[in-house]
């Protein structure tokens, strides 16, 4: 019994020192403290408890539409204990962070400096709910409801989620249907064929995504070539059938829309900084994942309206 339990242990640990970071450390011994107080006596330096959406080392999620930046218990331990998380969007020209859920908080959305198109479906029975937030404004998405943001202008715009959990989780919904079983999917979508399921699921860009073609034609933006790795990892459960051939995404669409928006492992170019106001700039390219200060991802309040 005792020489199981002391492999057991020394496996642990061997697994621990190979797979676990500082960061998860930190956060495993921060749940680990009973009290407020002693996670604050535990968080050390003070700078713990700043998080630099502008120059973020983790969190990023990126596609070719934009990227955004998420302050959670996985990324900002001082939020632990403390049921709060924090997602900055930046969205380039006509952007939209694709339909997803969020299923373990609601969601604050304020609008910074351009007008999102934002919509909402909760539970079966709900109808649905679409405003536009002018910069200034906000709306609510509660737990589990599906919704997205679209920036509807020509120029980047930036967008702050504020969330009642410090891990609100995110699930993005075009991924995570197709992520199913083959013939389930099938099924739910009347009889499409196999081939077409696998076709369409091959297709799925990375969050965030370009825009809608009236956005694009309208803004003169030219549709980019979208990266495709955010897609559900395939197991037995839910494999496609071998031999199916699907055809793979084609490689750009004639439809006018957006330049591509630089990815952290990519070499596409970036999107330019656009301006705020006449003293602030926003860019939606993702920031470096380096320590690294990204120079011209910054963005301030106009002076008159500096607190």
């Amino acid at each position: 019994m005792f020489s199981s339990l002391s492999t057991a242990v020394v496996l642990s640990t061997v697994l621990s020192s190979v797979f676990c970071t500082p960061l998860s450390d930190e956060v495993a011994a921060l749940r680990l403290d009973p009290t407020q107080v002693d996670r604050i006596n535990t968080l050390s330096p003070d700078t713990q408890y700043v998080y630099d959406f502008f120059n973020p080392t983790v969190g990023i999620v990126q596609g070719a539409g934009g990227h955004t930046v998420t302050a959670t218990s996985g990324t900002f331990p001082a939020v632990i204990g403390n049921g709060v998380a924090m997602t900055i969007g930046f969205l380039g020209p006509c952007a939209i962070n694709s339909p997803h859920t969020h299923p373990r908080a609601a969601e604050i959305n304020f609008s910074v400096n351009g007008t999102l198109r934002t919509g909402m479906l909760a539970e079966n029975g709900a109808r649905f709910v679409v405003n536009e937030l002018p910069p200034g404004s906000m709306t609510i998405f509660p737990q589990g409801a599906i919704h997205f943001e679209m920036n509807t202008g020509c120029e980047p715009a930036m967008f702050v989620a504020s969330f009642n959990g410090e891990d609100p989780g995110v699930l993005q919904v075009a991924q995570r249907f197709f992520g199913l079983p083959v013939d389930i999917v099938q099924a739910t979508l009347g009889g499409l064929g196999i081939v077409e399921v696998e076709g369409l699921a091959n297709m799925i860009p990375d969050n965030i995504i370009a825009g809608t073609d009236e956005c694009l034609a309208r803004c003169g933006l030219t549709r980019p070539v979208q990266p495709t790795a955010q897609q559900q990892p395939r197991v037995s459960g839910n494999a496609f059938p071998t031999g199916t051939g699907a055809p793979a995404p084609p490689a750009s669409s004639p439809v006018k829309s957006a330049p591509a928006q630089s990815a952290p492992a990519q070499s596409a170019p970036a999107q330019p900084s656009a301006p705020v106001s006449s003293n602030s700039t926003i860019s939606t390219s993702a920031p470096p994942a380096a320590s690294s200060k990204a120079s011209n991802s910054t963005i301030s309040p106009p002076a008159s309206r500096r607190v």
